[in-house]
């Protein structure tokens, strides 16, 4: 049972990026989804999240009105875009059921830097 993001990488600020969620090992239509970020020296966050039928979605304060959120239960997805990024976006990203009950997964990096 894993979730695991894909998607990161270097972007200079102002920059977008679009991370993706690959769900495995159980009914994923059933979760909320939420996306997670753990900056360098802080603590893991909670960025947003989606309900099991997109009717409710949460956004940090920090991220609101750039990163939009949205999920493909045909497809088995979750998409994070990221747009306006900020070098305090910087972090591994990661993804799990909201609230977060499955192992973590590796998490992917993302880094705005110019």
């Amino acid at each position: 049972v894993q979730l695991q993001a894909s998607g990161g990488g270097l972007v200079q600020p102002g920059g977008s990026l679009r991370l993706s969620c690959v769900p495995s090992g159980f009914t994923f239509d059933w979760y909320a989804i939420g996306w997670f970020r753990q900056a360098p020296g802080k603590e893991r966050e909670g960025v947003s999240c989606i309900g099991s039928s997109e009717a409710i979605r949460y956004y940090a304060d920090s991220v609101k009105g750039r990163f939009t959120i949205s999920r493909d239960n045909v497809k088995r997805m979750v998409y994070l875009q990221m747009n306006d990024l900020r070098p305090e976006d910087t972090g591994v990203y990661y993804c799990n059921t909201s609230p977060p009950e499955k192992a973590w997964s590796q998490g992917t990096l993302v880094t705005v830097s110019s």
